[in-house]
């Protein structure tokens, strides 16, 4: 069930000022019995993580990696991104906002909801940039974070792809379609299309073409996603860096108490597996409790998508049974309300 919760006098990196709703999921244990686990999306996800449609059923589940008997499972929706259905709730001055004001507005509403601690938050793509930046607000509100193809900053390479999709949103004359084509082919890689389609240009005895696959991904998207939505996030997904006002990333990310389980792709073509291991290297020399895990696939930055066994293989010992009820007692407090 999609609940609400109304945040007033938001005010945002820009100084604008203004009431916003942000919805959200709980699923599993109810709230205040067992650990949260807090989930946030990609791009053009939402707080549907498991069940029938869920994005990520095959990890978030009853007896899955993040098992629903053991764990609370809380996903919000990004302000903005359309999911409730309520046009009024688009944000239209979406260039007002960074990812920063995002973290904040999550953090608001887990005060609203009385959690003060969290055992672990695990996001994928932007969900997990956006996990760098509330674990740097709040450093000691998670006991793990799992960044999964994701990074704490912005790259030149990754803003470059986000102004070519602004440029499509702005003047296509089919803007999500055919912004939903382009992402597609940062999203994969070449080897991923080659073991899907084919070495052969021309395709016969009724194959799917690369043409027809990539027509049908951007009509998906066309039905189900507002442009609205898609410029705020697209947006929201160049405004990463945990740095701003901070001195550099790794002062901030040297802060976060938690263990950090990052999770990087080596044929990632949006946030490389080479970047992620920079951040490693250099984040481990003054941090002792973090740790990297690299998908091996052909199938570019979705991979975390796709490979949900080496995901599992990768986050199981996190969620391990030995240590809920400890971690239940130790990381899982409600304020009183």
């Amino acid at each position: 069930m999609l609940q609400k919760i109304k945040i007033s006098d938001f005010k945002n990196n820009a100084g604008t000022i203004q009431e916003l709703q942000l919805t959200y999921q709980i699923f599993g244990r109810e709230l205040g019995t067992a650990p949260i686990v807090l989930v946030n999306h990609a791009l053009t996800g939402n707080s549907a993580v498991t069940g029938k449609n869920g994005w990520w059923k095959e990890i978030i589940g009853i007896d899955k990696s993040i098992d629903l008997k053991d764990y609370t499972v809380l996903a919000f929706n990004n302000p903005g991104n359309g999911f409730d259905g309520e046009e009024s709730h688009l944000l239209l001055n979406y260039k007002d906002f960074n990812l920063r004001d995002i973290a904040k507005l999550y953090s608001e509403a887990l005060k609203q909801l009385g959690i003060s601690k969290i055992f672990a938050g695990i996001g994928g793509s932007i969900g997990g940039a956006l996990l760098w930046e509330q674990a740097v607000l709040d450093p000691d509100l998670f006991e793990h974070i799992i960044p999964v193809a994701a990074d704490y900053k912005s790259t030149h390479w990754v803003k470059a792809q986000c102004k070519v999709q602004e440029q499509i949103l702005n003047n296509s004359v089919n803007p999500v379609a055919d912004a939903r084509m382009h992402a597609m082919t940062i999203y994969r890689s070449p080897e991923s299309f080659v073991s899907k389609f084919g070495s052969s240009q021309n395709q016969k005895n009724g194959k799917r073409t690369i043409e027809g696959w990539l027509e049908h991904h951007g009509k998906k998207l066309e039905n189900r996603f507002q442009l609205a939505a898609y410029k705020l996030m697209n947006h929201l997904l160049s405004t990463s860096d945990i740095s701003l006002g901070r001195g550099d990333h790794l002062n901030a990310a040297s802060k976060i108490t938690g263990d950090i389980h990052i999770i990087t792709i080596n044929s990632d073509g949006l946030f490389t597996s080479n970047e992620n291991w920079n951040t490693y290297v250099n984040l481990s020399l003054i941090k002792e409790n973090i740790s990297i895990h690299e998908i091996r696939s052909i199938h570019g930055h979705d991979a975390f998508l796709i490979e949900n066994s080496q995901v599992a293989s990768f986050i199981n010992p996190i969620f391990n049974a030995g240590n809920k009820q400890n971690e239940k007692n130790k990381h899982s407090s409600i304020r009183s309300r």
